[in-house]
């Protein structure tokens, strides 16, 4: 058999002592909170954010989700051109260094704009 300790009952007065303990201490805590001299320190957790903050966190998540994968889109499909027509990267650049130099490219400038 396993040693089972035994609790005594505890007597009223005992009972009374210790919620008077715990009362006082609550007591105390609470007018340490409301001290606004109280160098009490609260830990407290993040800043609370509206709802309309946290949707629009979520529009401009999904925006950059889409950018993200039209981006993806355009790359897969702009080396598939330059595989398709046999054109490497270096050779690319060369030609559009040719045209930004003679004018006839202008950089930042949208096509059919």
């Amino acid at each position: 058999m396993k040693y089972q300790k035994v609790q005594k009952p505890i007597d009223e007065r005992e009972k009374l002592r210790k919620f008077r303990e715990l009362d006082d201490a609550f007591a105390q805590a609470l007018r340490q909170l409301d001290d606004p001299e109280s160098d009490f320190d609260i830990p407290t957790g993040p800043p609370v954010r509206s709802l309309a903050a946290l949707e629009q966190d979520d529009v401009e998540t999904k925006q950059k989700e889409q950018q993200q994968e039209l981006d993806h889109v355009f790359n897969q499909r702009f080396e598939a051109l330059l595989v398709e027509y046999g054109i490497d990267h270096a050779d690319l650049n060369e030609m559009i260094e040719t045209l930004l130099s003679c004018g006839l490219w202008q950089q930042d400038v949208v096509p059919g704009s």
